[in-house]
């Protein structure tokens, strides 16, 4: 019986380390082999983000009645985002059919994260053989990210595991991920704002010569590729495909240095009264806001144009008795029509909607060129699922807000036929981010009625 290699096996360069993915050979030999156990640069930029709460929501609180102008007052959960009722629309009838089980039995949660980016099937599998699709804000950063310091962030709140099952066989990496750089590649979410600011920020903050810093980590990586030949002779096919995508990896990193190294002399101006966050909260709201801060900073001085934010990972039982609603959120989800578990999702849903207006007023009063920073972004925040009890993916709760730069008309609810795939509203963001394409995921047209 062979020995495994070490799980913490590392690519080494000067002082500086890079985790390998997990190989097969860094398993049990009993398990080798079982894996399956715009504006495009020029004026004001166009941005996109992403936004993705957990457990679906209680829909008769979410949807108007009726399609057409929205209505002075909203429903419930959407109380606190009337004063901007002309800047948002809901969109209905919308679903990610990929999210479904198409015979692969349980597991709604993890495959309604995996599929609400990508439009894509995850494979079943709680091991290392994971696979998706490429989502489409990896898509719009693939094509217009250089356009700008850093192609694209991915924030959360919650951390996650990228081994181990945590939804009825199915890899922990797809409930804790919405961003997808390849089939097999899960984009890292950062959940500290200190982290967050460090990253997008750090020449800002005197004494730091991000120059030097830079051309250390390319030095590093020069290493690292020398090492990976090495180590690829030792390998079995299957894992000599999952290093060449760590390589793939290293090299995107290099390509993101060598962009950074253009602007590194010239650091970003942050507003002024800009603070450097301490660390996570431990009061949750707060979290919550200070990575919408750090999204709408990092829109603000134009060093992202595209973002991701899942504020809790799918299946999250976090606990909201501080809002009065007692119990795990995931537990209430599963409410069977029982009234008190009914509440506590209502207030839930409120509370992540509560913090989502919180965003949307701080890009409403952030003025940029003739109009607004919201003016010139386009923002999707929903779930992948639509009732928590019946864990069904068509008729998603879907609020697109922005202006897309006057190409999108808001102040509307739209109601498409049902089973629309969630992708044509992708593809007609893509689109409209200057990325020429004609399809996304499971696209069948351009979505409608948006203008």
């Amino acid at each position: 019986m062979s020995k495994p290699m070490n799980r913490r096996t590392m690519l080494k360069g000067l002082g500086a380390a890079l985790s390998l993915p997990l190989f097969d050979a860094m398993l049990p030999s009993r398990w080798q082999g079982f894996s399956s156990a715009a504006h495009a640069d020029g004026g004001v930029p166009l941005r996109m983000l992403f936004v993705c709460t957990p457990n679906g929501m209680w829909m008769d609180n979410f949807t108007p009645a009726v399609a057409g102008p929205l209505p002075a007052a909203l429903p419930a959960s959407l109380k606190s985002l009337e004063p901007f009722r002309a800047e948002f629309s809901i969109l209905s009838g919308l679903g990610q059919l990929n999210a479904t089980a198409k015979g692969d039995g349980a597991g709604d949660h993890a495959r309604s994260a995996a599929a609400f980016l990508t439009g894509a099937h995850p494979k079943k599998t709680a091991g290392a053989d994971i696979k998706l699709g490429v989502s489409v804000d990896q898509v719009a950063a693939k094509a217009i990210g250089q356009n700008s310091r850093f192609p694209s962030i991915e924030l959360g709140c919650e951390g996650g595991k990228r081994a181990g099952e945590c939804d009825s066989g199915y890899s922990c990496a797809y409930v804790s991920n919405i961003s997808w750089s390849s089939e097999t590649t899960p984009m890292p979410k950062l959940i500290d704002p200190k982290q967050v600011f460090d990253r997008l920020f750090a020449d800002a903050n005197s004494g730091i010569d991000m120059a030097a810093r830079l051309e250390a980590r390319k030095g590093i990586l020069d290493y690292v590729t020398e090492d990976t030949g090495r180590l690829e002779l030792k390998l079995g096919q299957v894992d000599r495909r999952k290093l060449d995508e760590f390589s793939t990896s290293v090299r995107e990193i290099e390509r993101r240095i060598e962009q950074n190294l253009k602007t590194a002399g010239k650091p970003v101006r942050l507003p002024p009264g800009t603070q450097r966050p301490t660390g996570i909260p431990k009061d949750y709201t707060e979290h919550v806001k200070l990575m919408y801060d750090m999204i709408a900073l990092a829109f603000q001085t134009d060093v992202t144009r595209i973002g991701s934010y899942l504020v809790a990972n799918e299946g999250s039982g976090r606990n909201f008795s501080f809002i009065g609603a007692n119990g795990a959120h995931h537990e209430n989800s599963h409410h069977g029509k029982t009234p008190d578990k009914i509440e506590a999702i209502k207030k839930i849903d409120k509370f992540y909607v509560d913090q989502f207006a919180y965003f949307i007023k701080r890009l409403k009063e952030t003025k940029e060129g003739n109009g607004s920073l919201l003016d010139n972004t386009m923002i999707v925040y929903g779930s992948g699922i639509g009732d928590g009890d019946r864990h069904n993916h068509d008729n998603l709760p879907v609020i697109l807000a922005g202006k897309g730069a006057g190409t999108i008309t808001q102040g509307r609810h739209i109601k498409y036929g049902r089973n629309t795939s969630l992708c044509n509203l992708y593809l007609a963001m893509l689109q409209r981010m200057g990325v020429k394409t004609d399809k996304f995921g499971d696209s069948t047209q351009v979505l409608p009625q948006l203008s």
